[in-house]
Formats: C-alpha cells, sequence, structure tokens
C-alpha cells in the first residue's frame, strides 16, 4: 500500500503574497458587513432621537432593551417570527420528503423518461419567480385557494426542483454494493433507501435543507403577494409593515431591533452549521 504524500504545512511568505489581494478584498468586505451589522446592533439599543444624530454607539441614555420587548409584542414580530417558522419548517420537511426519493431513483434507475424529468427540473429551478407569478395567482384565485396552506404548497413547489438537481451527484456517487447487500439481506427497494441510503447522504440532506430554510426565511416577493395580511405575513412582509408604521409612530429603535430578531436565526444556522454546509457544497455524496 502507498503512503500518502504529506501536504506542506510550513508557512511561506511567497506563497501568502500571491494570495494577497484575494485577503485585501475578503478583509475590506468582512470589515464592511462588521461595521454594518454593529450599527444596527447599536441602533436596536438606542433612542430614536439617537439614532438620528448619528450618536448611536454613544449610548447616552443608556442600553434600551426595552426595544426588543416592543418590537415582539407590539410590533407583531412575535406573529411573522411564528409565521416563518412554521413557513421554513413546514417547507423543509416537504420537499425533503419529496425531493429525496424522486433524485434517488432519477439518479440510481434507468428508465424512459429519466433524461426527460431531470431536465425538466433544471429548466423549472432556472424559470424566474417573476414570470409565473401571475399565472399562479389567476389559477389560485379561480380555485379559491388562500391562506397559510397557500403559501406553504407554493414554496414546496419553488424548492422541489432546485433540491432534487441538488441531491442529484449525493445519490449517483454512492456504490452499488449498499443496494446490493440490502437485496441479499431481503430488504426492500422503499426499505433499502430509508434505512440505507437516505442516512449516507447526509451532509447533502443538512446542506440543502439549510439553502431551503434560508431562501423561505427569506422569502419576500411571492408572500408580498399572497400573504399580504398581517395574520399570514412572514417576517420579510412584516419588515415592511413596520417600515410603513414608522410614519406614525416614529419608533426607529424597535424597528432595528425588528431587524436583529429576524437576522438572528440565519445568522445562528451560519455560526453553527457552518462545518456542515461546507462539507455539503464541497462532498459531493459519500463515494464508496
Amino acid at each position: 500500500m502507498k503512503k500518502k504524500e504529506k501536504v506542506p504545512t510550513h508557512f511561506s511568505w511567497r506563497r501568502e503574497i500571491r494570495f494577497l489581494p484575494t485577503y485585501l478584498i475578503l478583509g475590506i468586505w468582512i470589515l464592511f458587513t462588521a461595521a454594518f451589522l454593529l450599527w444596527i446592533l447599536a441602533a436596536s439599543l438606542s433612542t430614536s432621537r439617537e439614532i438620528f444624530s448619528g450618536n448611536v454607539f454613544k449610548f447616552e441614555s443608556g442600553f434600551h432593551f426595552e426595544n426588543y420587548a416592543h418590537a415582539w409584542n407590539e410590533n407583531n414580530v412575535s406573529l411573522f417570527f411564528g409565521n416563518s417558522l412554521l413557513y421554513s419548517i413546514t417547507t423543509c420537511v416537504a420537499v425533503i420528503l419529496i425531493s429525496a426519493p424522486a433524485a434517488y431513483v432519477i439518479s440510481r434507475f434507468k428508465f424512459v423518461s429519466n433524461s426527460l424529468i431531470k431536465n425538466s427540473l433544471i429548466i423549472a429551478m432556472s424559470v424566474p419567480a417573476v414570470m409565473i407569478i401571475l399565472p399562479i395567482f389567476a389559477i389560485t384565485t379561480q380555485l379559491n385557494l388562500k391562506g397559510r396552506l397557500l403559501l406553504i404548497l407554493l414554496f414546496i413547489f419553488m424548492r422541489v426542483p432546485y433540491t432534487t438537481v441538488y441531491l442529484l451527484n449525493f445519490f449517483a456517487t454512492l456504490s452499488r454494493s449498499y443496494e446490493e447487500a440490502a437485496y441479499i439481506d431481503g430488504c426492500s427497494p422503499m426499505m433499502t433507501f430509508w434505512k440505507i441510503i437516505f442516512p449516507l447522504v447526509q451532509p447533502g440532506l443538512v446542506t440543502v435543507t439549510i439553502f431551503n430554510f434560508l431562501g423561505v426565511w427569506n422569502e419576500f416577493f411571492m408572500a408580498l403577494i399572497f400573504a399580504p395580511s398581517g395574520n399570514m405575513a412572514p417576517v420579510g412582509v412584516g419588515l415592511l409593515q413596520i417600515v410603513n408604521a414608522m410614519k406614525y409612530s416614529g419608533d426607529y429603535g424597535g424597528l432595528f431591533a425588528a431587524v436583529i430578531i429576524v437576522f438572528l436565526p440565519t445568522f445562528l444556522l451560519y455560526i453553527f452549521l457552518s462545518e456542515k454546509i461546507i462539507q455539503g457544497v464541497t462532498g459531493g455524496g459519500v463515494k464508496g
């Protein structure tokens, strides 16, 4: 057996200098993003007068944590937050239950319409939502479909093509020996998929679920059309309603507190699951 060659780990100024432009651009982007987020965080703990005077980092009147309580209760952020959680979690679960078996069948079995289905999914994934929003609106109006269920169904339909195409390569790179061993042990094709194949593509499943969660959580255009009322609005539409209400309330500290609350779930996902995301993007599946 050949020994694996060790990758040199010693520090080299010559090698690092070649990446200096990349480091510089990345550093500028990080500083700009950090400064932007810190300003919003400081504004969320300040009064409207301090925000307009540009003294958000001085905290002359102290830290106003009541802005968060006011945003959560008075500005209905709790309702928007709950709606987005419902839409995101339900969509992610339903999409995996639909797309994972579909991707497995398309990638592992050859049949007449295999290429047609695969190409159709790629085409559907590339169609912008703005091109189909009017036909969808006309159809749902004729069928009298509305409410949270309609929005969840639309999110599922929009995420299934992307998720299925994303998972194709993960299933395709698995060894056939798993299915052969399961067949010998008497497992049915359905049992083989759920008990053996499905756990093996966990990196891809976790990564695509995170992307789907972020996509639904940050969805604005479709939610604005099909959930304009406050009771069904997710966080994106809810923030728009809060912004429109600022002309009457003037509570800009509460507005920025609402922004921080809405931003928090996506920030925590990136912090705690960044390694899973990188593993899923670069892994390409479990190779046999």
